[in-house]
């Protein structure tokens, strides 16, 4: 392990020393209580979703300390060597950690926000038996064993020092979140989200580990400081091969485009898997990655410029589908969607962008994560009902979650001084900054979204929170009255906390630049570009499109009654947007069509090729030996028969050829 606190004085040193040694145990203590929980059996029912809880909040209390070790990130990479994972010939793999600022603050984000959906999940799970078979508590103590699988599997991806250690938390969070989406699984929607979320997710990793392959390879590592420093000897149509496999892989995990089908269905899951995985960690594991391979896209203009269109194509595609759908928890998912792609189209502007991807993705964990629990609150209180058409006037009902729900609004359409406003308003500015076309096709992509997320975010607020009552004298799907609540203080504590980040978190981050200045060491300076707009400018537009979402949201939604049902007629690009712009229907045209084809060909030529000719094989002995066993009757008198016929036939064809 390498150290370089030289101010401190030796007992102290060795303090920080021994925390970051034992770096470890963030990643392990989670991991023990995911093996607790889900091997103790009906023995930790009672108390297992309190061990699920104090593990995690146990790691975050460690990270704080190995944060405070590390001098606030001033210093380079830290490197702690734990053991040889895989030692074979020229492939030499260490386990080992890598602390960095990029890391620390990927760390905290993990341990922190998850400690308090942790916390949220005891009220939320508490009596569930949706879906499920057996008791609320052997249900709830098996809940909290994945996510508390989930949290040790990320903490791996993003404390790796290596890019095959990535791909094992890589995996481990796949694995936690096809557990955890199908965690009611005996629903067939359930069910057969987890499979598509399980399969997409395999294509974006196929990408992935084409690109370690190739550095491997090529450079005969996989350890991020001895591929970032020969990163110049990598041939330029390798380089660009990798950074392509490595943005397939991070569109996987971040469910952009083309791989962006299976987030949405991810709601399926119960609603804090989605506050967790699908808003605050693994979607943004994508970003995380391209962030942390920097090096590798600094040398790649094309590549850079390849993951900026993307995340400039998913920003609108989320934001266009999210305003066609009346799930609260989808529009929120097409949400995540859209703000992963300004995280993608930030990290894609090079060192122009790199800060500000990630600053996006720490603000958006706030607000985001707030958001889903505010959801979660409202389905807790409705019966679980999603649909926001039997919503309306909550929010004299539910007045905590209305206001930690309405600041996470504000803060992600971007208000003046909410978290949101600092973290989008600087990727904009960036994205203006791009050069020549550049600027003007992702800057106005960035500007356009911000105003359809007012739109959409605006729409969901009128249609939840205010209006007529259009729940009364009606009833929930399984015939339940509606009676909406406020949730208990276990559910509600996690969202204020939540919402107090929505509205300091952007501040605090750019005070004295701060974030900016502790990422710099791994990600490198922030470079301004010459925006092909005026930057006093740029803010004005941004604001006055959202305002004017705002305003369109009111009119459409605000000012009249809502309907109870969902208009059919209407136009051709609302149609496309409830079909999510066809998203599916393209995987099936391309994938999956295909696939299954190429399937019932391949039986079919095993069933008339292969078996066919085996069994025709074994058709044509049969009939032989039908004929053959005619002669083995084991009656003397038939062998002397056949003796005298054969005799008979000899001495006539002797005489044959004897006759001249």
């Amino acid at each position: 392990m390498t150290t370089s606190i030289l101010a401190a004085p030796e007992p102290v040193q060795a303090a920080q020393g021994a925390i970051q040694g034992n770096a470890w145990l963030i990643i392990a203590i989670p991991l023990l209580g995911a093996a607790v929980l889900l091997l103790a059996g009906r023995r930790a029912n009672g108390w297992g979703h309190l061990l699920g809880c104090a593990t995690v909040i146990a790691s975050f209390g460690y990270s704080l300390a190995l944060f405070s070790s590390t001098g606030g990130g001033e210093a380079a990479a830290r490197s702690v060597h734990l053991f040889s994972w895989i030692p074979v010939n020229s492939l030499q793999v260490d386990f080992g950690l890598r602390i960095d600022p990029l890391s620390l603050v990927f760390v905290l984000l993990i341990t922190g926000v998850g400690a308090l959906i942790h916390i949220y999940s005891i009220g939320y799970m508490a009596h569930d038996q949706r879906g499920r078979t057996g008791s609320a508590n052997t249900e709830r103590r098996r809940f909290f064993g994945y996510l508390n699988l989930f949290v040790a599997a990320m903490l791996i991806l993003v404390l790796g020092n290596s890019f095959v250690t990535l791909y094992l938390g890589w995996e481990g969070v796949g694995l936690a979140s096809y557990l955890l989406i199908g965690f009611w699984q005996q629903r067939a929607s359930a069910a057969g989200a987890a499979t598509k979320a399980f399969v997409m997710n395999r294509v974006g990793d196929v990408g992935l580990a084409l690109a370690i392959f190739l550095m491997f390879a090529h450079l005969g590592t996989t350890r991020y400081s001895e591929v970032f420093a020969r990163a110049g000897e990598l041939p330029a149509g390798v380089l660009l091969a990798v950074a392509l496999l490595l943005l397939l892989g991070a569109c996987g995990k971040s469910g952009q485009v083309p791989l962006q089908a299976w987030l949405p269905d991810a709601m399926e899951g119960p609603t804090p898997v989605s506050a967790l995985i699908h808003a605050a960690t693994m979607v943004t594991a994508g970003v995380y990655l391209i962030a942390r391979a920097n090096p590798l896209y600094s040398l790649t203009g094309t590549g850079q410029l390849v993951v900026a269109l993307v995340g400039a194509v998913t920003l609108l595609v989320g934001c266009v589908i999210g305003c066609a759908y009346d799930d609260i928890k989808k529009v929120l998912a097409y949400s995540t969607v859209s703000q992963i792609g300004y995280m993608m189209l930030a990290v894609g502007l090079g060192p122009a962008g790199y800060a500000l991807g990630i600053m996006h993705l720490l603000t958006h964990g706030f607000f985001k994560a707030g958001l889903f629990l505010g959801a979660g609150s409202v389905m807790h209180g409705m019966n679980d009902e999603v649909n926001m058409r039997r919503f309306g006037g909550l929010y004299r009902y539910m007045p905590v979650t209305f206001v930690t729900f309405g600041l996470g609004y504000l803060a992600l359409i971007g208000f003046p001084f909410l978290s949101g406003y600092y973290s989008k308003e600087a990727i904009v500015s960036a994205a203006f900054g791009a050069p020549g076309w550049q600027g003007w096709v992702l800057g106005g992509a960035a500007v356009l979204g911000a105003g359809l997320t007012a739109f959409y975010m605006t729409r969901l607020m009128l249609m939840t929170f205010f209006g007529e009552r259009r729940w009364e004298n009606r009833t929930s799907a399984d015939g339940r009255p509606f009676h909406p609540h406020e949730s208990p203080p276990v559910m509600t504590g996690p969202m204020i906390v939540l919402a107090v980040g929505s509205v300091a978190a952007g501040l605090v981050f750019t005070r004295g630049d701060m974030l900016v200045s502790f990422l710099s060491p791994t990600l490198g300076e922030l470079h301004e570009g010459h925006a092909v707009l005026p930057h006093s400018v740029i803010p004005v537009l941004t604001l006055g499109l959202s305002a004017l979402g705002v305003l369109l949201a009111w009119l459409v939604v605000g000012r009249g009654p809502v309907s109870e049902t969902r208009p059919q007629r209407v136009s051709p690009l609302v149609r496309a947007a409830r079909a999510d712009l066809y998203g599916n229907a393209l995987n099936r045209a391309v994938a999956v069509r295909p696939a299954v084809g190429l399937a019932d060909g391949l039986t079919r030529f095993d069933r008339a090729g292969v078996d066919g000719a085996v069994n025709g094989i074994a058709s044509s002995f049969g009939a032989a030996s039908q004929v053959l066993r005619r002669w083995q009757t084991g009656f003397v008198r038939s062998y002397a028969m056949s003796m005298l016929v054969g005799g008979v036939l000899l001495v006539a064809a002797l005489l044959s050829v004897g006759t001249p």
